[in-house]
């Protein structure tokens, strides 16, 4: 490419970005709270224990991530764990919810969060459940 092609491109290049306006996303536009990562370990006959860890970026006292459960790839749900405050100085922040009963054919759960101001959405974490 010859120095005037490439000052040509350079230019072309900066005009179409003038074109697309530039809006950054905020963190406090994200709708639900991110499941980030989730341990488990079996703790009796089909019953299991779990550690989910949650970003919740908008976390203060009047919004939080305040719900996580655990759930077959169905939608059932096998157990959910409320959270009573924010974890605004801890994000992100790890939980546990212990003693789920999970039924013998399933071998993978799936692990959402819930936002008290809109419920349950944001990205999951799919699990193999140790031992199935």
């Amino acid at each position: 490419m010859t120095r005037r092609n490439l000052i040509l491109f350079f230019l072309f290049a900066m005009a179409l970005a003038a074109l697309v306006p530039f809006r950054p996303v905020y963190a406090a536009e994200q709708k639900f709270p991110d499941v980030v990562g989730v341990t488990a370990r079996a703790s009796g006959a089909d019953s299991f224990d779990f550690d989910a860890t949650i970003s919740s970026p908008y976390d203060s006292p009047r919004r939080y991530a305040d719900a996580f459960r655990v759930m077959g790839r169905d939608g059932r749900v096998f157990g959910e764990r409320r959270l009573w405050h924010d974890h605004a100085s801890e994000q992100p922040f790890t939980r546990d919810l212990y003693g789920v009963s999970i039924p013998p054919g399933v071998g993978v759960v799936v692990v959402q969060a819930r936002d008290q101001k809109y419920g349950y959405g944001g990205k999951t974490f799919e699990l193999a459940l140790p031992g199935r």
